[in-house]
């Protein structure tokens, strides 16, 4: 059968965000989609035809990740890799590929994709749900995603883990057990017309720098974390001391609204002293009914801000 490389190509997106909920890491959802459409472009002639092209793919980018996570650590989030920390507390770092990362939803959810596909898609890369998948055992997690996410049936599932029927259930079973147990509550998107007015109160506030405004908009066991840093705080009278401490150099900050991870973000930059605005992070938020439940702020600016294609310096 005659594949054209565009005709891999249109797989792109779609394998991006299977490879992004399994890695947890955009870049090295990159490399797990490179490596796919390498080994499907050089067995081309194993392809006969009788699963579709998009199913070929699907197995050969689990089997990538699965491979790939054999050599690498889960990721993590600040919020369940340590203690609760106060804004008194020393800064710690880890490497970059210790966390979590958020992605960039036009990476991962194609264009064509219909409205409750879309909305299930961005609902399966949000950052509470990814987190919670890294918890689960590799082919567990794969399991899970090929039938829940992408659709299988247990015994496309069971070939392409190359076990049984009974298995892939048994697997499904204890992947849903685990999902409940770590309270992945489902977001709701597109928001509410009173989460938008949310989001712009909050735009408002930080960009007044009104920590009491801001602080208002939290529910009241909201959490902040600022991954590389270990440290994450949680509920109100925490977060607004480092906003008025720590943290008050994001006084006089711009922010540039993006799409990430499915859910609200920005591109956040701070006054620069040779004058106009740097990156400093970009701040992902998590929504609860009508209160913020997270501000995640990743400052790996470095990697992220190309990724988002936020620009490198914003003029005064």
């Amino acid at each position: 059968m005659q594949i054209a490389t565009a005709q891999l190509e249109q797989h792109r997106t779609a394998l991006t965000g299977h490879c992004y909920r399994m890695m947890a890491s955009a870049v090295d959802a990159d490399d797990a989609v490179q490596e796919t459409l390498v080994r499907a472009w050089r067995n081309l002639d194993r392809f006969d035809g009788r699963a579709s092209l998009r199913t070929w793919l699907y197995r050969i980018a689990t089997n990538v990740c699965l491979d790939m996570l054999e050599a690498r650590s889960r990721r993590e989030r600040p919020v369940t890799d340590g203690p609760l920390g106060t804004p008194e507390d020393e800064l710690r770092t880890l490497p970059r590929t210790h966390w979590l990362e958020p992605v960039p939803d036009a990476q991962v959810v194609p264009q064509d994709a219909d409205p409750a596909e879309r909305l299930m898609l961005q609902q399966s890369v949000r950052l509470a749900f990814v987190a919670a998948l890294q918890h689960l055992p590799a082919k567990q997690r794969a399991a899970l995603l090929l039938s829940e996410v992408v659709g299988w049936s247990a015994a496309e599932v069971a070939d392409c883990l190359e076990t049984t029927v009974a298995s892939v259930n048994s697997a499904l079973q204890r992947a849903r057990a685990t999902l409940a147990s770590r309270n992945v509550a489902e977001a709701r998107a597109p928001l509410t017309e009173a989460q938008s007015r949310l989001l712009e109160r909050y735009v408002d506030a930080f960009l007044r720098y009104d920590v009491d405004s801001l602080v208002s908009l939290l529910q009241k066991d909201a959490t902040l974390s600022m991954p590389p840093f270990t440290l994450w705080l949680q509920g109100h009278a925490s977060i607004h001391r480092w906003l008025n401490g720590p943290g008050a150099g994001c006084r006089g900050s711009r922010l540039l609204p993006i799409a990430a991870s499915g859910m609200p973000a920005f591109g956040q930059y701070r006054p620069a002293p040779e004058g106009g605005f740097k990156p400093w992070a970009v701040i992902v938020l998590e929504l609860s009914g009508e209160g913020i439940s997270a501000m995640n702020s990743f400052l790996d600016t470095e990697s992220l801000f190309p990724r988002f294609g936020l620009p490198d310096h914003l003029p005064a």
